[in-house]
């Protein structure tokens, strides 16, 4: 705890020294109101993203992320007489900004994991502009309508499931979400021009940028990128039929095992197992998580408020956490910040660093530990009768309302049973 906090105080610092505050002088008006344009360079490209500031002062003010119908709020700080300070949330990372003489804010999107050398992704936003990738009025005509469900081949050195994608189109406005085996990719805003097509995404992880082309074929050739240097290509082809993996099906108990077995620490050190008084006869769901991971929020944003109003029925919960970080006291500030913001009220265990090689050798009994988030599903008789790999949010749609709907079957099946 002491590291981290040393850590903020470090990054709190740099921002006072880019605010240049001297004693005495007069403080500057704050930041706009209203929507802005921000522009991360990532590589060669640039990444926009649109944002809303509320608050005409630092201690009401709002900073919201807008990517097509979702909304993501964050607090902001401001240090010293002109910079900013936004931490993203239950996300350890922030973005660090100073406000320009002219009223443009620059920056950089930064890592607040201790020890931690990741590359930072400097930005600039302006005031006033609410469009994404070009003013309304500059694009080009569209060529195509790729509207519709497209199966996407990936490229990789390392074999990788293909992706789905749905796209919405209307004019030169494109929006959607990418679907892999481990969840989704939120909801992407961006345009169609000509014969080629653009999407990004930032809600509070690093950017998500997508380019590709629209061949006379009607195919799709292009590039996804996560973050700094995760770049991979893919070739697509739109398919109604094309569907993932049945996520009920890619993580299992190994041969021999019926019950899922381990002892780790809660965020107050004591150690915590499912042979546990507590768990016996219950119906318990254990959620394999981490805060650095977007549909692992999306999925405790679903599990905590349906806990919440289900816990009278004979049902627990225990959410596993790995971090980006081995250690229990950085631990509990990143996993307390997530019980904070989603009103968690079941048990929150600490199982390591952020590996799924780790995840698997803390719980032996599965096959592997193939993507966080993954769920399992124990009954009353302390046998895992369910796992569900990834997450899928709201935003996909009938794959969301599916899920929620046997959610609610299965969960009320096994409560039901003696």
């Amino acid at each position: 705890m002491k590291t981290h906090k040393s850590l903020l105080m470090t990054g709190l610092l740099s921002v006072s020294l880019l605010g240049s505050a001297v004693a005495g002088n007069p403080e500057k008006p704050f930041v706009k109101e209203g929507v802005w344009r921000g522009v991360f360079t990532l590589s060669e490209s640039s990444v926009p993203f649109n944002f809303e500031l509320k608050g005409k002062d630092p201690e009401h003010a709002v900073f919201t992320l807008i990517n097509g119908t979702r909304r993501d709020d964050f607090h902001v700080q401001r240090i010293g007489r002109d910079s900013l300070f936004i931490k993203m949330n239950t996300y350890d990372a922030a973005l660090v900004a100073h406000i320009e003489s002219d009223g443009k804010i620059t920056g950089e999107y930064r890592s607040l994991v201790p020890n931690f050398r990741g590359n930072a992704l400097p930005f600039y936003a302006e005031y006033g502009r609410d469009y994404r990738f070009a003013p309304p009025g500059t694009e080009e005509t569209p060529k195509y309508d790729i509207s519709g469900k497209w199966d996407l081949s990936i490229y990789s050195k390392e074999p990788t499931p293909n992706r789905v994608g749905l796209l919405k189109q209307q004019g030169n406005k494109l929006t959607g979400v990418i679907l892999s085996v481990v969840g989704d990719s939120r909801e992407l805003e961006g345009t169609v021009h000509g014969d080629e097509f653009e999407l990004s995404g930032f809600t509070g992880p690093s950017p998500i940028y997508i380019k590709g082309k629209i061949n006379d074929d009607k195919s799709l050739t292009g590039e996804l990128s996560l973050g700094i240097y995760n770049n991979i290509k893919f070739d697509g082809n739109k398919n109604a039929a094309i569907e993932l993996p049945d996520p009920y099906k890619l993580t299992y108990l190994k041969e021999g095992y019926k019950k899922l077995d381990f002892t780790l620490p809660d965020l107050n050190g004591k150690n915590v197992s499912l042979s546990d008084e507590k768990y016996k006869g219950k119906v318990v769901i254990v959620e394999i998580i981490g805060t650095w991971c977007p549909n692992c929020t999306d999925q405790t944003s679903f599990l905590s408020p349906w806990f919440n109003k289900n816990k009278d029925r004979g049902v627990e919960a225990i959410a596993i956490g790995f971090e980006q970080k081995d250690d229990l006291e950085y631990a509990r500030y990143t996993l307390g910040k997530l019980k904070d913001k989603y009103n968690i009220q079941y048990d929150i265990l600490f199982g390591g660093i952020a590996d799924k090689k780790v995840a698997s050798e803390k719980l032996p009994a599965l096959n592997r530990m193939m993507a966080f988030p993954t769920t399992i599903i124990i009954d009353r008789k302390g046998e895992v009768r369910q796992i569900h790999t990834g997450y899928t949010g709201e935003i996909t749609g009938q794959y969301y309302q599916d899920y929620v709907a046997r959610w609610n079957k299965d969960l009320d099946a096994l409560i039901a049973e003696k």
